[in-house]
């Protein structure tokens, strides 16, 4: 049985704060998180959800992304508090057990909680993503200096809104990671608010400032290493370069590589070999 295209909206309360999300499927389907990239929004399974079978996908909006809260003005956005966020989720959904599907900074993310609560982990898929950014020891207090220095002319900025809806389509489009038309209509939908003067993005600002500390290669080493499920890493040809020696760290990996670009699986042409994968690792 496919899933409709038609997705329920949740919302739930980690630590005081309002985490949304998008599920689609089967309730007594395995439960899989799935973790958006970097200023996207839980629309970036659009596509691919209604290709999964067997499934309940709730895909979140992580904090300061799509319709979830923002961190409080004074908290910079380290990727381990997602960690956190994940299994406040998890526990309100009343997972003991779950998977994880992640892409990019999802993918990440996925690997900090598979690796450090693997007893909880039982397959985890990572799209174009294996373990965050990193910084070397060395350099953490320039990465301090920098971080800091460029928060303190964030705050001096005024944000400019779009007047037209298509503008922010058009610039979602041309970004850095470039995306489809419906791709970014789908992403722009859920990451837009209007206000009395236009539109304006709803992610958090604070979220393109570089991180104030960043992991060791050698911490991230640590948790790829104690990961215990099961994993599928599906890669682009197209797409960000991934580190073999992180790869070949995962004790249980199969790595599988794929025509297209950093978002394949929002790439039309992409989606089909890629929900394939996921469908015959899940049901394995």
């Amino acid at each position: 049985m496919k899933y409709t295209a038609i997705a329920d909206e949740l919302t739930f309360n980690v630590n005081g704060h309002q985490i949304a999300a998008k599920s689609w499927g089967d309730a007594n389907g395995m439960p899989v998180l799935a973790l958006h990239g970097w200023l996207d929004n839980a629309a970036t399974f659009n596509r691919l959800a209604p290709r999964l079978t067997g499934l309940r996908l709730i895909a979140l909006d992580l904090m300061g992304h799509g319709y979830s809260d923002h961190r409080p003005p004074s908290m910079p956005y380290y990727i381990w508090d997602n960690v956190v966020d994940v299994l406040g989720v998890a526990d309100q959904l009343g997972l003991q057990r779950f998977s994880l599907l992640g892409h990019s900074m999802g993918a990440s993310i996925a690997t900090l909680v598979a690796g450090g609560f693997p007893e909880r982990v039982d397959k985890v898929v990572l799209i174009e993503g294996i373990g965050p950014l990193v910084t070397p020891s060395e350099q953490s207090a320039e990465q301090l200096e920098t971080a800091i220095k460029k928060r303190l002319r964030l705050q001096k900025r005024e944000q400019k809104p779009y007047q037209q809806v298509d503008g922010a389509v058009r610039a979602r489009m041309n970004g850095r990671w470039p995306v489809d038309h419906q791709a970014a209509k789908w992403l722009v939908e859920r990451g837009l608010e209007r206000r009395e003067d236009g539109y304006y993005w709803r992610s958090d600002p604070n979220l393109i400032l570089p991180s104030i500390l960043r992991m060791s290669e050698a911490q991230v080493e640590s948790f790829l290493m104690r990961m215990s499920a099961e994993t599928l890493l599906i890669l682009a040809d197209s797409g960000i370069p991934q580190s073999e020696r992180r790869i070949a760290l995962l004790q249980h990996c199969q790595t599988q590589r794929l025509k297209g670009g950093h978002h394949l699986h929002l790439e039309e042409q992409a989606v089909a070999p890629v929900a394939t994968l996921i469908n015959e690792f899940y049901q394995a």
